[in-house]
């Protein structure tokens, strides 16, 4: 693994729109409870089933347990993402594959970010909504959308990892 090339990565112009966006969310999360925070009633929903539906309630405080686990995923894989160099690859890192497979491996993290920045938005904005009883769980489809936003990612860069790069003229 000491042998591997360590390379700084230029990101693509979908690799900053993805990053901005996901910034974007982060903010915005903590935004969305900084602003509702005080109108929300002194009992939330703390922890939803598997089926969507509220199964444990605690103080409104706990709401900010939600942004904080966003922020700091979002900025440990924000950091994690800087080495490359290090990651577990299904295929041997030469100097040939090391761009194709560094790129490959850091757009997944980068999309890992978002899914999970775009996951704790909406558990955010819908305990929002159950607490003041707009709402009355997360909704069936929940598990399952979040589950494909991050798995089938997964599967599909480890497909793309296992290509081989395309030549340089």
């Amino acid at each position: 693994m000491n042998d591997r090339p360590k390379i700084k990565l230029q990101l693509s112009s979908t690799d900053k729109v993805m990053e901005a966006i996901g910034w974007i969310i982060v903010f915005g999360t903590w935004i969305l409870v900084l602003i509702s925070y005080s109108t929300l009633s002194e009992i939330i929903p703390i922890h939803y089933n598997g089926s969507g539906q509220a199964d444990g309630f605690g103080k409104k405080i706990n709401i900010l347990t939600l942004p904080i686990v966003s922020t700091v995923l979002f900025i440990g894989l924000t950091v994690l993402n800087n080495y490359s160099h290090l990651f577990n690859y299904t295929s041997e890192i030469t100097k040939e594959n090391s761009i194709h497979q560094y790129t490959n491996a850091t757009r997944l993290i980068r999309y890992m970010k978002l899914a999970i920045a775009i996951i704790f938005a909406y558990l955010v904005f819908m305990t929002i909504q159950n607490a003041k009883g707009n709402a009355d769980g997360l909704g069936v489809w929940f598990l399952p959308f979040t589950m494909g936003l991050l798995f089938v990612p997964i599967f599909y860069f480890l497909i793309n990892s296992n290509k081989t790069p395309p030549k340089k003229l």
